[in-house]
């Protein structure tokens, strides 16, 4: 299983631009902080994610506000020069959302 939920801010936001398909396509960078346990010891992290959402979901993509938490879900993929990961977003939810990424 690929599948990823991430509590994160938009950081960086592109222009929108269109696949070869036509649809919609968005380049992000998000930044996520978080305490997390670690054999049973906190650890701080922090961590900025390249990711790529395409379609219906830029639309509320495009709306945020640089800087707004939300959830983000979606998968992992291979980044098109083969180095690093992109994180590719199907599902964005914000804290006065009331329904939230499973």
């Amino acid at each position: 299983m690929n599948r990823l939920v991430l509590a994160a801010q938009v950081v960086e936001r592109g222009a929108l631009r269109y696949t070869p398909a036509g649809l919609p396509a968005l380049d992000l960078v998000l930044d996520h902080r978080s305490q997390v346990s670690e054999d049973g010891q906190p650890r701080q992290v922090a961590m900025q994610l390249k990711a790529v959402a395409i379609g219906a979901i830029t639309r509320p993509l495009g709306a945020l506000t640089l800087g707004s938490p939300a959830q983000f879900a979606g998968f992992l993929a291979a980044s098109r020069n083969g180095r690093g990961l992109v994180f590719h977003l199907t599902d964005v939810h914000t804290p006065d959302d009331p329904a939230a990424p499973v």
